[in-house]
């Protein structure tokens, strides 16, 4: 079974944070260890995109742009050098008749050094504690984590958690990691806080990973119709995410001291231990 690299890293980090011993938890996950120790070095190697799989014939991808079209590409960014790499994306399919992805046409740009500053916010790791949240509902951190039902597969939990009282707002037990399995969890959130109602200064900032399902067009659009800020973890440090990090450790050191067969066995049992989350366990004495 091929896995996409979003899962291999959430598999990295699921056996990075067990309290179990490796061999263990990559049993419970159905992983070989061999299989785990080869994505590890990888990953150790190259970050999340050596992750990827390779293809065992590069030089024969169907679908390479040719050169002629990348220099194009170029030539018709440096006539408007204001545009997004979204916004040149979509201009370019629009008045060459040739589509060009967003991602591909970052991949150009950033080739031809013509990349001076990310399209989205970056909040690096060391940042995450000298600028902390004074208030509940300032931000809002959200991410994806993964559970094997036995007979039905895998099973993926989106969670919304407040930055400042580590409370989990809302969650979803999607089969799929989309745009729109995120959107839904913050529908959750928003009718859960009062903040779809409620007459604020400004809706709380999302805080995700680069995950692809986060860096989605799809998404950005949705969130600036909701007149909501997203900001992303810079790649490779955790720790800018690390309270909801640290929420699927804590939730899967109980959850997962059993198997489950059906979705809605799981389901319930998440939502147990979110209540004792929120309302029962000993309150934390420091942020």
């Amino acid at each position: 079974m091929r896995y996409p690299a979003s899962e291999k890293l959430e598999i990295i980090r699921t056996v990075e944070g067990s309290h179990l011993p490796t061999k263990k938890t990559l049993d419970m996950l159905c992983i070989p260890r061999t299989t785990f120790y080869r994505w590890y070095d990888r990953y150790l190697e190259g970050g999340f995109d050596a992750l990827a799989d390779q293809s065992p014939r590069p030089g024969s991808v169907w679908n390479r742009i040719p050169q002629d079209r990348r220099d194009n590409l170029i030539g018709f960014a440096l006539e408007d050098e204001a545009l997004t790499t979204r916004e040149l994306a979509v201009k370019y399919t629009d008045e060459k008749q040739y589509f060009i992805s967003e991602s591909s046409a970052y991949r150009i740009l950033k080739a031809a050094d013509l990349i001076t500053a990310p399209d989205y916010v970056v909040i690096k790791a060391a940042e995450e504690f000298t600028d902390k949240t004074t208030a509940i509902n300032e931000m809002w951190q959200t991410d994806f984590t993964y559970f094997k039902i036995i007979g039905w597969g895998w099973y993926y939990l989106s969670t919304i958690l407040d930055d400042y009282s580590r409370y989990i707002i809302a969650w979803t037990l999607c089969t799929n990691m989309r745009a729109d399995d995120v959107t839904d969890t913050i529908e959750l959130a928003l009718t859960a806080s009062g903040c779809d109602q409620a007459v604020v200064r400004h809706k709380p900032r999302l805080l995700s990973d680069n995950g692809s399902c986060y860096i989605s067009g799809d998404l950005a659009e949705w969130l600036e119709g909701h007149k909501m800020t997203h900001v992303r973890g810079a790649p490779f440090h955790p720790q800018t995410q690390g309270k909801i990090e640290r929420w699927h450790q804590t939730m899967k050191n109980r959850v997962l001291l059993e198997n489950y067969y059906l979705p809605g066995d799981l389901e319930r049992q998440i939502g147990a231990f979110v209540e004792y989350y929120n309302n029962q366990r000993y309150p934390l004495t420091g942020r």
